[in-house]
């Protein structure tokens, strides 16, 4: 490889073009020089937008370019576990959008060639509503600033579902497998501060059963990824979890997640992180130290880990296995109606 790190891009979606292509370019030393998407036409609208000097008509053709150094993949999951091992095998590093794949069995087979390819960097795209709070939500629990931890629950809700809106690909099975809404993206900051479950139970509805796919002229499609879920589950450090996630209520309490101890509380909403101890009456916003306030820096740390200057830590494969092995539990029990393990999976 030259001073210069040559990278391609394959699926030129919405967080590719917001975040990925441009803040790669904007590193010294890196070059977005090829792009491949679902067809030649937008390849080449997204190669005009950018500046990006080559489009290939077939991602294999992308990965077999021998110019290039490194692989975006902006593609849906279905596509992850396929196009990660044929990079790396043809001895590119990989940063794959989240969520790493559809299920366990595809993320293992990742791991595998990453593990085969060790001198290659492979990384995941981090859930990244949390970044700029991690690091102090884990010196508060470290410091057991609000005692010993009881329960963390998560709520969230996006609103009453619009029946008449077409399926898209997070609706599909097929597509984004055993992933649920924002499930995941809520375990993996919760796998942060405090590590993995060990057992869940979970429930979950769909309120609209059918869809028009815009893509086959509005032809009605199953739903079959629920768009409401109630897990609960037992975390590894003994607190318990409960998340409850919903695209089909409203005008309920507002999204917020809650760290419950025996002698306090730490709430994040809104984009505030506050903090409540006992004998108060309500929680006190928290000062976020400038060196704690990490957030997105996601093609900063994938180059970097390339160039041998820092480690990947936002996020591993390993760690895109452990949420994909939550949210695998929780399909399991949906389906199966029982309390799953996880180390089943």
């Amino acid at each position: 490889m030259t001073d210069t790190l040559r990278v391609g891009v394959i699926g030129a979606g919405g967080n590719t073009r917001r975040h990925h292509i441009p803040k790669l370019q904007a590193i010294a030393g890196v070059e977005v020089v090829a792009v491949s998407n679902r067809s030649r036409a937008s390849g080449e609208r997204v190669a005009a937008d950018f500046g990006i000097t080559t489009v290939h008509d077939h991602w294999w053709e992308l990965i077999a370019d021998s110019s290039l150094d490194a692989i975006v993949i902006g593609t849906w999951p279905d596509m992850h576990a396929r196009l990660t091992v044929a990079a790396l095998e043809a001895g590119k590093h990989v940063l794959c959008e989240a969520r790493l794949a559809r299920d366990v069995a595809e993320a293992r087979t990742m791991i595998n060639a990453s593990q085969a390819n060790p001198h290659l960097v492979a990384q995941v795209v981090p859930a990244p509503y949390t970044l700029p709070f991690d690091a102090t939500i884990s010196r508060l629990l470290s410091d057991r600033t609000i005692g010993d931890l009881v329960s963390v629950e998560v709520e969230e809700r996006s609103g009453f579902a619009d029946p008449t809106a077409p399926v898209t690909w997070r609706q599909r099975t097929d597509i984004s497998g055993v992933n649920v809404m924002s499930l995941g993206i809520h375990y993996e900051a919760v796998l942060r501060w405090l590590g993995e479950a060990t057992r869940v139970s979970a429930f979950a509805s769909t309120s609209v059963r059918r869809r028009p796919d815009a893509s086959d002229g509005g032809t009605l499609r199953t739903v079959d990824v629920p768009d409401h879920v109630d897990v609960t589950g037992a975390l590894a450090c003994g607190a318990q979890l409960r998340i409850m996630i919903s695209q089909s209520t409203a005008l309920g309490p507002k999204d917020a997640i809650h760290l419950y101890g025996t002698e306090g509380t730490i709430r994040l909403a809104d984009g505030v992180l506050a903090v409540g101890h006992r004998g108060d009456t309500e929680l006190t916003p928290v000062d976020i130290p400038a060196e704690q306030a990490i957030g997105w820096r996601v093609e900063e740390e994938f180059v970097g880990a390339v160039r041998g200057t820092e480690p990947v830590r936002r996020t591993t494969f390993d760690d895109g296995l452990r949420y994909l092995r939550f949210t695998e539990a929780v399909h399991r029990s949906i389906h199966e109606r029982r309390q799953v393990t996880l180390s089943e999976l």
